[in-house]
């Protein structure tokens, strides 16, 4: 695979990477578990516990998990397993302090997770699914009426690796439907207990390949409003605090360049967001029926830029904003650098931003950009370079 918005610097940094990247540099994935793991003792990460950072809106966030099986579409990976099944995260406006802490991830998908990503690596379990989040299992819901975004992560990585940008536009007053994509990520629990391996990996190795598996996550993210959004019967019982007509997407890696095919194709989908996803299907000539887009990217080496980006900006035909934030790698925009920093792994030598900054600044664009497409809220900071967040580059 030579997408230019991956990157392969490091032997940790494998745990940000597609897993058919982290096959192709062997040297790196052979690294010693003391070298990939390390700085601290066995018994030092045992004791680490990661925390994502607090939200900052003025919601306390509830979270329910859905089992969703679209009976008229076979899965496109594994046929054999019948109709697609999905897991969903729903995060929502609640009262604080009515639900149990949420967990991160079950333990097993953590374990598939390091596994996957750091072979041989000697990380606890628990060290992953154990990540402290803020949102409360069951807890009772905000009255109202709030936008979803539907969330789509990167290839090979599960949907928990964007729960921080998750319960920060809840916290905001949204609805957030984070989707795990059955078969292409390291692991998915269900809730039978059977944990789903990564069917895909490995396997994509041509243009129409890559562009197969955005149509496939246009498609899952569609069934996914389909069943929120059904009347008289939806799939969730809190369906009711959706606003049926402020309807988005973001994604990161290939599920922010998936948003392009779910803008074409559903017309309930009304703005979108890419984290530093590489379009394999790019945007038409056309354009996006004049959606708002939002490009968020990290520098590529030697200050060149990823064609499918230079391809696809003129072509964009709405409003626009296409940012680069300097000092950050390709997983800087998820919550795998509070990983790096909890768990004591190195960082690229390119990647100088902190944790805690990535992630504040992945929330604070992507959520002006809501507040303003889905919200109607004037946000300054996608006006232009802000003194405040000198990272922040934008392409005129």
């Amino acid at each position: 695979m030579s997408r230019l918005r991956t990157t392969a610097a490091a032997a940790a940094l494998l745990l940000a990477l597609p897993l058919s990247v982290a096959a192709a540099a062997p040297a790196l994935a052979a690294a010693p578990a003391s070298s990939a793991t390390a700085p601290a003792s066995p018994t030092t990460r045992a004791a680490a516990q990661v925390e994502l950072p607090r939200p900052t809106g003025p919601y306390a966030v509830g979270q329910e998990v859905l089992h969703l099986v679209d009976q008229n579409r076979p899965d496109p990976w594994v046929p054999a397993a019948g109709p697609r099944q999905l897991m969903v995260s729903m995060y929502y406006p609640a009262h604080a302090g009515t639900g149990t802490p949420a967990p991160y991830m079950t333990p097993a998908a953590a374990r598939a997770l390091l596994d996957g990503k750091l072979p041989g690596n000697t990380i606890p379990t628990e060290a992953v699914s154990g990540t402290r989040t803020w949102a409360e299992s069951g807890a009772r819901p905000q009255g109202g009426h709030y936008p979803l975004v539907v969330l789509s992560p990167g290839f090979t990585m599960p949907r928990a690796t964007l729960s921080s940008l998750a319960e920060e536009l809840t916290s905001r007053g949204y609805v957030v439907a984070l989707v795990d994509h059955t078969y292409e990520n390291t692991g998915t629990t269900f809730p039978d207990g059977r944990t789903l391996p990564c069917e895909v990996c490995g396997t994509l190795r041509t243009q129409e390949a890559w562009e197969a598996l955005d149509a496939s996550r246009a498609k899952d993210v569609s069934f996914v409003i389909d069943q929120l959004t059904d009347r008289p019967h939806p799939a969730w019982r809190y369906a009711r605090l959706i606003d049926r007509d402020r309807i988005a997407m973001a994604g990161h890696s290939a599920g922010g360049a998936a948003t392009v095919p779910a803008l074409l194709t559903d017309d309930r989908i009304r703005a979108g967001v890419d984290l530093d996803g590489t379009m394999d299907y790019l945007v038409p000539e056309s354009g996006i029926k004049g959606k708002p887009y939002l490009m968020i990217g990290h520098p590529l080496p030697g200050g060149g830029e990823d064609e499918s980006w230079l391809r696809s900006w003129p072509r964009l035909d709405g409003w626009k904003r296409w940012l680069t934030v300097d000092g950050t790698d390709h997983g800087s925009f998820t919550d795998f650098p509070l990983f790096f920093d909890g768990l004591g792994l190195p960082k690229g030598p390119d990647t100088t931003i902190g944790s805690q900054r990535a992630v504040a600044l992945t929330r604070q664009y992507v959520g002006a950009f809501f507040d303003l497409q889905l919200k109607g809220v004037p946000q300054p900071l996608l006006d232009g370079p802000s003194a405040a967040n000198p990272e922040v580059r934008f392409t005129p």
